[in-house]
């Protein structure tokens, strides 16, 4: 089992290590107790850390790698072992003072309050790592909603257009419009999914593992076959909200390797949703294959400076995307997946400086990835 974060041991686990040391430095003698827990296998330093600790006097412990003579035996000091369920957790340090001897009745009371340490702090770790774990899954529940959302959206936007298309007769118009209603109760679902990732646990910092469909086998596709799905539902989106689209205009010669993984594709359409959402009514939205990468464009408002490092924070929108629905993790999911695979994904407020024929101003997501890295394999 892997040790959860020591530092978020809980208040009532040293409340209660509190009641059960605090007056033997008053009434026994002992001038010092310290409280040390095993530290995690992978990590550089001392085996065991001192994490709480009671004095007689004024006179602080080191840490147990600062501490010479702890290692050494002293007939004034004793160690009683921390142990559940057979696993040592850690151990408590008393110091007798020098004056005084140990005694059958005090090393009793030692052992007891150490047994009850034991056990309190074995619950204490228990709950710390299934709290981990279901924040972990809360972390998977929410990525795995924003995805579905993404294919949700495009099944909309095609029974839309063809609504539009049907004549006011047509005897096709009930079909499409069950369509369009199982598209809104699905909806609805998700939306209860998604409340319910909304309540979470303590926030861990990086992102757990993205819940994304297995890729194509080798051959199966190339990049241009992962990508043009996603071009196809930007122009029919963007027909739908009236804005104009702007696709490639030049095809680098990576577009047609094989792909093993749609890790790109996935990117690329949340920097799409990203862009159709967020981006200012009648604005244009576009992709550029660049020779070492791609960028997805619009000519908006550019994103003010401070938030231009925000916004790939997990559940972070920019000031203009406030009154619009959206979980906020479509930018930092982005992120993370192109960062698990060797790229980088930035934001330009210049896209004219990207390819000649993007707009001066505006908002570009550039994705790119090392010369020597093909587009299609894993870093």
């Amino acid at each position: 089992m892997d040790r959860p974060d020591l530092m978020q041991l809980t208040d009532r686990f040293f409340e209660f290590t509190d009641q059960q040391l605090a007056d033997l430095t008053a009434k026994e003698g002992i001038q010092h107790l310290g409280l040390y827990v095993s530290a995690p296998p992978n990590q550089q330093g001392p085996p065991l850390l001192l994490i709480r600790q009671w004095s007689a006097n004024e006179r602080s412990l080191p840490a147990a790698d600062a501490d010479p003579y702890l290692r050494l035996p002293h007939q004034s000091r004793r160690w009683y072992p921390l142990q559940d369920a057979g696993l040592i957790l850690g151990a408590l340090r008393a110091d007798l003072d020098p004056q005084r001897s140990w005694n059958l009745s005090l090393d009793q009371r030692m052992r007891r309050s150490a047994a009850a340490i034991s056990h309190a702090l074995g619950r204490d770790l228990e709950c710390l790592q299934l709290r981990q774990e279901l924040s972990q899954q809360n972390d998977q529940l929410r990525t795995l909603v924003h995805q579905l959302r993404n294919p949700l959206a495009a099944l909309r936007t095609y029974a839309q257009l063809l609504m539009r298309r049907l004549e006011a007769d047509s005897s096709h118009r009930p079909l499409v419009e069950g369509m369009l209603s199982e598209q809104r109760q699905l909806g609805q679902y998700i939306d209860v999914l998604d409340d319910l990732g909304q309540q979470r646990l303590p926030q861990q910092e990086t992102l757990g593992p993205t819940l994304l469909p297995p890729g194509p086998a080798e051959g199966e596709a190339t990049m241009r076959s992962l990508l043009m799905p996603l071009l196809e539902r930007a122009e029919a989106t963007a027909s739908l909200q009236g804005r104009p689209w702007e696709g490639p205009q030049e095809w680098p010669q990576w577009i047609d390797q094989p792909s093993q993984d749609g890790t790109i594709a996935e990117i690329v359409a949340n920097l799409l949703e990203n862009a159709f959402r967020y981006s200012p009514a009648g604005c244009s939205v576009g992709l550029c294959l660049l020779p070492d990468g791609l960028c997805v464009w619009d000519d908006g408002p550019p994103i003010p400076i401070e938030e231009r490092e925000m916004i790939f924070e997990r559940g972070a929108r920019g000031s203009t995307g406030q009154d619009r629905a959206g979980t906020g993790l479509g930018l930092a999911l982005a992120r993370s997946l192109a960062e698990r695979q060797g790229r980088n994904l930035s934001l330009c407020v210049e896209p004219t400086t990207i390819a000649p024929d993007l707009p001066a101003e505006g908002n570009a997501f550039i994705l790119n990835w090392p010369a020597e890295t093909t587009p299609g394999r894993a870093a």
